[in-house]
């Protein structure tokens, strides 16, 4: 009796799990990032799902970069506001930023998972261009899902840091 309780509760524990995934678009493995090197990161626009529009992902997706980045680089900024990929490459450019991180939100689901049991889910592109040579260098896509066991504390901009981390961490030396 007690190893089919035990069974149960770890079976049970399977759906809390947050599951991420990190798709990594090497497209030049010899850059790497140093500290004496700067960064621009676009504001991301809004993520929707449906009808719902989620005001103020886009800055935490972008904050989410900026958190990851600020530990390596000096100068790192975010945007004020959206811009276009053209635009946002100008904007770094004119401020002598050495990389733009140009994140999109593609998917962006916040779910009353604990009570609907449907995951909250999410869904980014990061793109890493060299300002000088406007070329892009890496990009990833990341997604995550979240557990079914939440309990209320988890949401789509809490399914970012540890993918962006790790997408981070493999720019620099």
């Amino acid at each position: 009796m007690k190893r089919i309780i035990i069974a149960l509760c770890l079976a049970s524990l399977w759906g809390c799990a947050d599951s991420h995934s990190l798709n990594v678009t090497e497209l030049n493995v010899t850059t790497k990032i140093n500290a004496t090197q700067s960064a621009y990161i676009a504001l991301s626009k809004d993520g929707s799902y449906g009808e719902h529009y989620y005001a103020g992902s886009g800055r935490m997706l972008s904050q989410t970069i900026q958190g990851s980045l600020i530990k390596r680089l000096h100068n790192v900024e975010v945007a004020g506001k959206p811009e276009l990929f053209v635009e946002a490459l100008n904007s770094a450019k004119q401020s002598g930023y050495d990389y733009l991180f140009y994140p999109t939100i593609m998917h962006w689901e916040d779910r009353a998972t604990e009570w609907s049991a449907k995951p909250d889910k999410v869904t980014v592109k990061i793109a890493v261009i060299d300002v000088d040579s406007q070329t892009e260098i890496t990009s990833a896509v990341v997604e995550g899902k979240s557990g079914l066991a939440t309990f209320g504390g988890d949401h789509p901009q809490d399914l970012l840091p540890n993918p962006v981390e790790k997408f981070t961490t493999q720019l620099f030396d």
